[in-house]
């Protein structure tokens, strides 16, 4: 059993390391994020101008910012496969599952790449001052998993879609629903300081949703994978 998950871990890294190096040569997905986030962000600020704005307000636009960008760039995992027409190559040579683990490795590196850029300028920008540093950083790292977890399984789903970019985010939302809710919540304390006794359900929530995202996709992967 240990060598067919060590040999799962391999065939997954393999298929990360073919997503990211194509990433780097192309940057369609990064540039993507990372423009509607800055975007979204200036624009933002620019209309509020000296405004400071309560931490009510500043954890659910943090992450509708964060939602909508990565929305925007990572259902390219599957959908690029679909469009080059080098899915049934993978089909052909790796199992189901560690495409999707791949895939999902990649996307959530993504989001973190993301997230180095998006949150200081976030900082800056929206004035927000953060009073738990501890608290926000364990939400922000489990609602990315969560986030990552249901843009994989759903740029699967929608990959052989003829409207893809429209079907993504209106399936994805529904699906990370409780991940925004226990996001926006759990920010909201990091940023007024609450202490971590307060933040407890926010996260186990957003860890007990990454864990069934990622079993539930592995389980079901298949199916959609082979269409």
């Amino acid at each position: 059993m240990l060598q067919s998950a060590w040999t799962l871990l391999k065939q997954s890294w393999y298929v990360f390391q073919k997503d990211l190096h194509l990433e780097f040569r192309t940057r369609y997905a990064l540039n993507a994020i990372a423009m509607f986030a800055v975007t979204t962000l200036t624009a933002i600020s620019f209309s509020l101008g000296p405004v400071r704005l309560s931490s009510a307000v500043l954890a659910p636009l943090l992450w509708i910012v964060l939602f909508f960008s990565s929305m925007s760039g990572l259902a390219h995992v599957f959908v690029r496969e679909e469009e080059q027409q080098t899915a049934d190559t993978l089909r052909l040579v790796l199992p189901p599952n560690a495409v999707w683990l791949g895939k999902w490795m990649f996307n959530v590196v993504l989001l973190f790449g993301l997230e180095i850029i998006i949150i200081p300028l976030y900082i800056v920008l929206m004035s927000a001052r953060i009073e738990n540093y501890g608290i926000f950083s364990a939400i922000l790292l489990l609602g990315s998993f969560g986030l990552a977890s249901v843009a994989t399984i759903i740029a699967a789903i929608i990959s052989i879609a003829s409207s893809r970019g429209a079907l993504f985010a209106v399936l994805a939302f529904p699906i990370a629903l409780p991940v925004l809710i226990s996001a926006i919540n759990g920010t909201r304390l990091a940023l007024e300081g609450a202490v971590f006794y307060d933040c407890i359900s926010e996260l186990q929530v957003l860890f007990s949703f990454s864990v069934v995202m990622v079993t539930a996709s592995l389980l079901l992967f298949e199916f959609v994978w082979r269409k």
